[in-house]
């Protein structure tokens, strides 16, 4: 795999056999020579499931203490009064068998699908597009809801949603490269809590194989967390 100069400087500075503590690994990482625009900060966490097994699937929300350092966009498939109180509250976009044609044709500017209830009959057709990049509506993860006030509100605000992919492993972004490492730290060990407390009852054995922090640019930093 070809690797930039910068990428391979960074992987210099960074000891592949050592497990750093948050503190250090948020200074390292921020030290590191970057890009030019503000780069994400990104937690991945490998998890001793198989989340083939319904009974050992880890996914849902969660509202970061220090934000994302961005904006959410967030579309919504409701009609008459919901639509128009989720337009109210900021949804990107609103519609029904509209919004799902227009998706269904390729449009994916998006990262947040929410759908009342009542129609989810319809957007079960989009289950192959949206399933497999983790976007489709669910009741797990709260967007799927008569209160579309509050999911927009919420996900425009910094909600986000996480889910395990097929190997078991769960990542998030936990802010910008220009965050105060407080922040950084505070959003961090938030999201690694949160899915500590999110192991389902039917996992046995060491439920956290491994956490790794990293920007848009850089290679994974390996965290000191059990």
């Amino acid at each position: 795999m070809h690797r930039s100069k910068r990428h391979r400087q960074a992987e210099e500075k960074i000891d592949q056999a050592k497990l750093y503590e948050i503190d250090e690994a948020i200074e390292l990482l921020k030290g590191l020579d970057g890009a030019k625009f503000d780069e994400t900060i990104e937690v991945a966490m490998s998890l001793g499931i198989d989340p083939k097994k319904p009974e050992l699937a880890v996914r849902g929300t969660i509202s970061l203490p220090k934000g994302i350092g961005r904006t959410l966009r967030v579309i919504v498939f409701a009609e008459g009064d919901q639509a128009e109180e989720a337009k109210a509250a900021g949804a990107d976009e609103v519609g029904s068998a509209d919004l799902i044609e227009r998706i269904q044709g390729g449009w994916a500017e998006f990262d947040v699908a929410i759908a009342v209830p009542a129609m989810m009959r319809n957007v079960g057709k989009l289950g192959r597009v949206l399933g497999p990049k983790g976007l489709m509506p669910s009741p797990k993860s709260g967007t799927v809801t008569k209160d579309v006030t509050a999911a927009v509100t919420e996900f425009k605000a910094g909600k986000i949603e996480y889910r395990a992919d097929s190997g078991g492993n769960v990542h998030a972004p936990v802010g910008k490269k220009s965050f105060a490492p407080e922040d950084l730290k505070a959003n961090i060990t938030a999201f690694i809590d949160h899915i500590r407390r999110a192991k389902p009852a039917a996992a046995k054995g060491r439920f956290i194989e491994g956490v790794v922090l990293s920007s848009t640019m850089s290679p994974g930093i390996a965290l000191a967390v059990t």
